[in-house]
């Protein structure tokens, strides 16, 4: 069994230093890998970057994190990611890592993702270079997280995670005014995920929507937003098809302290 601890939308600034350590510091006991959904910062800015690179350094576990809007809003996430990485993070970006645990070998896709919407109410490639723009940077993040599934499936991973922040299906926003659903997340991530296969999805960004949810291809999705699990993380077993026939990820567990979720909504 594979025990898979995340939590995205953490939002943390100069004045939350120190909010998640006590509960991060639980993780070596109770998972195999931390996956950080995003939204790690209010503002992107270096400084915060810094307090989350603080708080996640020597953790005794791997961490894995891909970026959200928040952090990109300083336009600096460049200097973020190389921040976050010098905390011990491997921060993805169409790109994928193998973290190796006692259970087996966890393989990890990620991208931030993008918005655009769901089947039958989606935005298409067509009219002004804005739009086009909008639905090809969607489409090209799409591209990168199921070309980095694909090279996962070479790499002997007893399980494989697509991580993003932006919502790869409907289910999840659930909640969330149905107005803007085109801006927390887009079908063509499902499309990747179910393409390319994945045991599990786990995304972030839609803080008053709904933990569980699935893609049409029958993987599970898990919107791991701190304002939706209400804590610090929550951990989820896996079981590798080699361990169980039947394969599949357990319900959450809760796991660490309740903490409140700073920061702006989105």
């Amino acid at each position: 069994m594979i025990r898979v601890a995340a939590v995205g939308d953490i939002h943390m600034g100069p004045d939350s230093q120190g909010v998640l350590r006590p509960a991060f510091e639980t993780l070596r006991d109770c998972a195999d890998v931390l996956l950080l959904a995003g939204d790690l910062t209010r503002h992107g800015t270096p400084e915060e970057a810094g307090v989350v690179a603080r708080e996640i350094k020597d953790l005794g576990v791997p961490v894995v994190a891909v970026l959200g809007n928040h952090d990109h809003h300083d336009e600096r996430p460049e200097e973020v990611t190389a921040i976050l990485r010098d905390g011990g993070a491997r921060v993805l970006e169409g790109q994928e890592t193998v973290v190796d645990s006692a259970h087996g070998r966890i393989g990890v896709a990620g991208t931030k993702g993008f918005g655009g919407g769901f089947a039958g109410r989606s935005a298409g490639e067509f009219g002004e270079p804005l739009m086009k723009e909008f639905v090809r940077c969607t489409r090209r993040s799409a591209d990168s997280l199921g070309a980095a599934l694909d090279r996962l499936g070479g790499q002997d991973c007893a399980v494989r995670i697509a991580l993003t922040h932006f919502s790869p299906v409907p289910d999840t926003l659930v909640g969330e005014p149905p107005e803007i659903y085109p801006f927390l997340g887009s079908y063509l991530l499902a499309e990747a995920i179910d393409t390319a296969g994945a045991d599990l999805a786990v995304h972030g960004h839609a803080h008053i929507g709904t933990e569980h949810g699935m893609t049409s291809g029958g993987v599970r999705v898990r919107n791991v937003a701190q304002p939706v699990i209400g804590r610090a993380f929550h951990v989820y077993h896996l079981h590798p098809a080699a361990q169980d026939p039947g394969g599949g990820v357990a319900a959450g567990e809760p796991g660490g302290v309740r903490v409140p979720a700073p920061g702006d909504a989105g």
